[in-house]
């Protein structure tokens, strides 16, 4: 029987494309990379270079991603991912890094690639998730990208925070009155952010109450949350996108995100929005992702059926598309 259930799970845990781990020089640094490659006989694929959101993330978000470049491998793309730095061992740390940092990691990986012989340096796009909404436009302005894959991307660092906040206060079954003191909190610490405000100040603001929070992000914050994507996005104009969007996103306004993306890229006719009622913030199914028991079995026995129903055939299908 325990034989059975390994067979099964390893079976489950394979994936249709070829992985190597590679380097890549970035100045002084070296991301650590995963680049995953359809196994169909091509010699020259096109690429999806990934680009993590919030948090210490590896390369192959400990195997989340897999799905996805497998659908991205059927539709005759590889994937690029690295560990962020300071992640698995790759030097530097994260939360150092603006969202400017951030972009000028991602084309130096794309320069990368285009050196290969076996990427197609006319085919190279990104996908990026929630923070990585503030640094996609930004790459596309500084290096030419044929598409965009946005999952649950942000537009403006305190708009989100405040939506966030009170979305889970909601949740929750706050009452007024935890609710305005939770604001009066959050209205406190943007006026420290806004005054540049050391960590132990804040602490003290607090009264030690910190709830969680750390000098070191305290520091990511001070340097990041002036973050808005509204003016950058026109980088994305021509640019054929791909907008996947959660119902139940406690996380990002999704219908902001909507509004802002459709006023700025609709004219152009390359903007293609995507809506998953059934899916929370990281396009998990919500039912599945309330359940730490059921996010482990579904990852274990059939990882491709956390996502939402579609999502994974219309990154595929949008791939395809493009020729």
């Amino acid at each position: 029987m325990t034989t059975g259930l390994a067979g099964v799970v390893l079976w489950q845990n394979s994936y249709d494309m070829d992985e190597q781990r590679v380097s890549i020089r970035h100045g002084r640094h070296t991301l650590n990379g995963v680049l995953a490659t359809p196994k169909d006989g091509r010699k020259r694929h096109g690429l999806v270079v990934y680009l993590h959101g919030d948090g210490p993330v590896d390369a192959t978000h400990d195997d989340g991603y897999k799905p996805m470049w497998e659908a991205n491998a059927k539709a005759g793309y590889a994937s690029l991912s690295w560990d962020k730095p300071g992640v698995a061992g790759a030097p530097g740390d994260w939360l150092d890094q603006s969202m400017d940092d951030r972009a000028d990691e991602a084309a130096a990986a794309i320069a990368w690639a285009r050196a290969r012989p076996d990427i197609d340096g006319d085919r190279i796009g990104l996908w990026g998730a929630s923070q990585a909404g503030w640094v996609l436009p930004k790459v596309a302005a500084k290096t030419l990208v044929s598409f965009v894959i946005a999952v649950s991307p942000a537009i403006n660092w305190l708009q989100q925070g405040r939506y966030n906040l009170l979305a889970e206060l909601r949740a929750d079954g706050a009452s007024a009155a935890r609710i305005k003191g939770a604001i009066a909190r959050s209205d406190a610490t943007r006026r420290l952010l806004k005054r540049q405000a050391p960590f132990e100040e804040y602490v003290s603001s607090m009264q030690g109450d910190t709830d969680g929070m750390t000098a070191d992000r305290w520091r990511f914050i001070s340097k990041n949350y002036t973050a808005d994507a509204t003016q950058n996005l026109r980088a994305l104009r021509g640019v054929p996108v791909l907008l996947a969007l959660a119902g139940h996103d406690i996380n990002v306004d999704t219908a902001d995100t909507e509004r802002v993306y459709r006023k700025t890229l609709d004219a152009g006719g390359t903007l293609t929005v995507k809506r998953y009622p059934d899916a929370a913030h990281s396009l998990l199914k919500h039912s599945i992702e309330q359940s730490d028991l059921k996010t482990t079995l579904t990852a274990l026995f059939s990882p491709r059926k956390l996502f939402a129903e579609g999502f994974l055939d219309h990154q595929r299908q949008f791939l395809q598309e493009l020729g």
